[in-house]
């Protein structure tokens, strides 16, 4: 029986797949998918890595990026999200609930701070900022609530490199997982699986995009039950990813090596630059010799990372002065990308916090944080003169 022109143009376009395997994975942008079977059907509600029903629960592109990250940063499973933000508190929130505690890093990127500081008490968490590179701290500020400790691999926006696998210890020694966020570093400088970490977490958006044009998030777990619950908790928040969003990630992933060793060579060039010069204060950059974890970093790193900040001597006024003078180097937020981007942590990336939790997190009223990016080196260092020139 013939159809009528609605119904061809609703189901007539269905092709089946082809025999042959695509070179780049394809993006499967649907929101739902059809069954045969009403037990298969309800068996994949149940099952995120059993078949496929919707894209919250799951989606093939999510889910080839999930894969290919896990495998990077050596992990059991991962967990593709909306953003970087909703993959950390997917993980915090479904490791610990109202009446628990956590022990968090104290010198954190603005949103994870946020997030713990006036976010987290209003589910009933309460939270201790301590210095990760204390363990005895750390190990002091643990309760008998207290269901994880966060820190970052390198710290957003001092540089500070955090010893992995002494904080791996004392969360062992608690029974408790290490989770860390590893998007300064990527999993090309550093794996903290590898030295004790239960859950990474990465702000895709940043170096495994690299592109400026994606935001997402994704989570890697070194055991499936910790994925099994921050699943759970992803449906319900609503932070899955996007599959255009994780085909865009899974696309940058693939330049990720080439990526990494050139952001890495034009930091070192800027790092040296900055040093030397007469209006810096200080430099904030874990290569140096004199940064307070160089040793770490050597230790940790299996490349020089490719952000620094610094401090300029006329303070608040010559940071702003310098920001605005760049040519090559661009005044916007985020990090990571092929372009190199300046911004003042005070009054932008860290405005969450006050000028207390500023200075407790070592952030200096002058201190200008850069995210090195691909332009030729000699450019950069050309910029960079002209504008301390001004600042």
């Amino acid at each position: 029986m013939a159809k009528g022109f609605a119904t061809r143009a609703i189901h007539g376009g269905s092709l089946p797949l082809p025999a042959e395997r695509p070179l780049a994975t394809p993006i499967w942008q649907t929101s739902t998918f059809a069954f045969d079977d009403a037990e298969h059907y309800a068996h994949t509600l149940r099952q995120p890595r059993q078949g496929f029903v919707y894209t919250r629960y799951e989606n093939p592109t999510t889910a080839a990026l999930e894969a290919t990250v896990a495998d990077l940063e050596g992990a059991a499973e991962g967990l593709a999200a909306a953003s970087g933000m909703g993959a950390i508190a997917t993980v915090l929130l479904s490791l610990a609930g109202a009446g628990d505690h956590l022990v968090a890093q104290r010198d954190l990127y603005g949103g994870s701070y946020s997030l713990l500081a006036h976010t987290a008490p209003r589910f009933g968490i309460e939270v201790s900022f301590v210095d990760a590179g204390d363990p005895a701290a750390v190990r002091a500020a643990l309760r008998p609530t207290t269901r994880a400790i966060y820190a970052e691999t390198v710290a957003n926006p001092t540089m500070t490199v955090a010893d992995l696998p002494a904080l791996a210890e004392a969360a062992a020694a608690a029974g408790l997982p290490l989770v860390v966020d590893n998007t300064v570093a990527s999993p090309y400088l550093c794996r903290p699986l590898e030295h004790g970490a239960a859950v990474v977490v990465h702000s895709a958006t940043k170096y495994l995009g690299g592109h400026s044009d994606v935001v997402g998030g994704i989570a890697l777990f070194a055991e499936p039950e910790h994925h099994a619950g921050a699943w759970r908790a992803m449906l319900e928040l609503g932070a899955s990813a996007d599959p255009f969003a994780a085909w865009l990630v899974l696309r940058g992933t693939k330049t990720l090596a080439l990526r990494m060793r050139g952001h890495g060579a034009n930091a070192r060039r800027l790092a040296e630059l900055l040093a030397a010069h007469p209006k810096v204060a200080r430099v904030y950059w874990p290569g140096l010799p004199d940064h307070p974890t160089s040793r770490l970093a050597a230790k940790l790193l299996d490349g020089d990372p490719g952000m620094l900040s610094f401090d300029l001597e006329g303070g608040r006024a010559a940071g702003r002065r310098f920001i605005e003078a760049t040519r090559v180097a661009t005044l916007a937020p985020s990090l990571g990308t092929v372009e190199t981007l300046v911004s003042h942590p005070a009054s932008t990336t860290h405005r969450q916090l006050d000028a207390d939790a500023l200075a407790a997190a070592g952030i200096g009223e002058g201190m200008v944080r850069v995210s090195v990016g691909l332009e030729d080196g000699v450019d950069l260092a050309e910029d960079f003169t002209q504008a301390l020139e001004v600042a």
